[in-house]
């Protein structure tokens, strides 16, 4: 996603090129990066270089979609994620759906409400698929903040489910 910004100073406006770019490998490795430059070829680099350091692997129940349904909120975009049966489909928001694909989801329906501003339902739906692989707040190390955000719902794999039901899922397909 290319586009232009301005920044107002005292002395002007700066006008820079900002890009988002998506990457993923379609097995569930998928990340996001931001650029801005003067020069768009630097901003486009800039963008690839912090997707690439941004992957992180998403949980996918029989490889194709998520386990349990899933809300978030970001600003005033509200998203919900559900999953869906074999054979459905991605039937979501035009930039979720590159979002998923790039992830390897094959089988999801979802729903944005309020802004539908493509910046807040693509950073929604990452705080989603990647909230659940680091503790949140789990900081840099340093005592910095948390990198990963916990607000919403995020992914959980097939043991949190059991614990939250109280119960062994069997699979019902052999």
């Amino acid at each position: 996603m290319r586009r232009s910004v301005v920044q107002q100073t005292g002395k002007g406006k700066i006008r820079r090129i900002s890009y988002m770019v998506l990457v993923g490998n379609g097995d569930g490795l998928v990340g996001y990066g931001e650029g801005k430059h003067s020069n768009s070829i630097v901003a486009l680099t800039a963008a690839r270089l912090a997707a690439v350091r941004n992957m992180d692997w998403v949980e996918r129940f029989e490889k194709r979609t998520v386990w349990t349904e899933m809300k978030t909120k970001l600003g005033a975009t509200q998203l919900i994620i559900r999953p869906r049966p074999v054979g459905f489909g991605l039937r979501c928001n035009p930039f979720l759906h590159q979002i998923l694909r790039a992830a390897g989801f094959k089988d999801i329906s979802a729903k944005v409400w309020g802004s539908r501003n493509r910046l807040n339902v693509i950073k929604a739906a990452f705080r989603m698929i990647h909230a659940g692989h680091a503790p949140t707040g789990m900081g840099d190390g340093m005592g910095g903040p948390g990198k990963k955000l916990n607000r919403g719902r995020g992914l959980r794999n097939m043991s949190e489910l059991e614990r939250a039901r109280g119960r062994k899922l069997i699979s019902l397909r052999k």
